[in-house]
């Protein structure tokens, strides 16, 4: 089947994913840390090297990275398979390969600080922290932003800073970014962002109406300002909210 494709036809799992119960009798406490090592360990293998992705510090990251502690616990037998799940409020957790490529195309290094819009559980942040020197991070729905935030300092990621916000108009006290990734669909590129973009900087972010099909948009910030964008690949998010969208 054609990657792209493939791709989509996962993402859609996740419409009828959230609409039934969770699994019953799965939880954390039934696998132990070697278990999830080698589920993540086939994770990247199978889902994210095999499709591709070849920068070392992300898949140092997504081997790294337990998915498991990010997901419901519900969910939790789930964490390493190939598709996105909800984490509640109508929002998810993306495809692992998605997550990868996305990262990827922000091409970070240890020096970047980089901004994240949409935290939901904070595995998009975790991978983000384990690459860049700084990463911050906007959610809008209050509940999650602080399950995301305690979670985030639990299993020791220090270098994440999370707020609740309308991530439409960014960070401002903190830019401007080296990188922004945007993990919800907009209609637009919202102009903030761009805004709040360094020159020579690189943004990744689906573009496209709620419950369609979106297109990856990769948006390059040049040394004078002059900005240029890309499609990447076609995509399906869950929408950006907020004021505007």
């Amino acid at each position: 089947m054609n990657k792209i494709w493939k791709i989509i036809s996962i993402s859609a799992l996740i419409f009828f994913i959230a609409a039934i119960s969770p699994i019953k009798g799965a939880s954390q406490d039934e696998f132990n840390e070697t278990t999830f090592a080698s589920k993540r360990k086939g994770m990247v293998n199978k889902q994210i090297i095999r499709r591709g992705v070849r920068n070392e510090d992300v898949i140092r990251a997504m081997m790294t990275v337990p998915r498991h502690e990010f997901v419901p616990k519900g969910w939790v037998i789930m964490a390493y398979d190939d598709t996105p799940l909800p984490i509640g409020y109508g929002q998810t957790i993306s495809q692992p390969y998605i997550v990868a490529y996305m990262t990827e195309i922000l091409n970070l290094d240890k020096e970047n600080r980089v901004l994240e819009i949409g935290t939901g559980s904070g595995y998009q942040a975790a991978i983000l922290s384990c690459i860049a020197k700084e990463a911050y991070t906007i959610e809008i729905i209050p509940e999650l932003a602080k399950s995301a935030s305690l979670r985030l300092k639990k299993l020791g990621y220090k270098n994440v800073e999370v707020t609740c916000g309308d991530g439409y108009y960014g960070w401002p006290e903190h830019a401007p970014f080296d990188a922004i990734i945007v993990t919800a669909a907009a209609g637009h590129i919202p102009p903030p962002l761009l805004k709040q973009l360094k020159n020579g900087g690189r943004m990744v972010i689906p573009v496209g109406g709620p419950f369609m099909i979106q297109n990856l948009v990769l948006v390059e910030k040049g040394s004078a300002g002059k900005i240029t964008t890309r499609n990447l690949m076609s995509v399906r998010f869950v929408p950006l909210t907020g004021k505007y969208k």
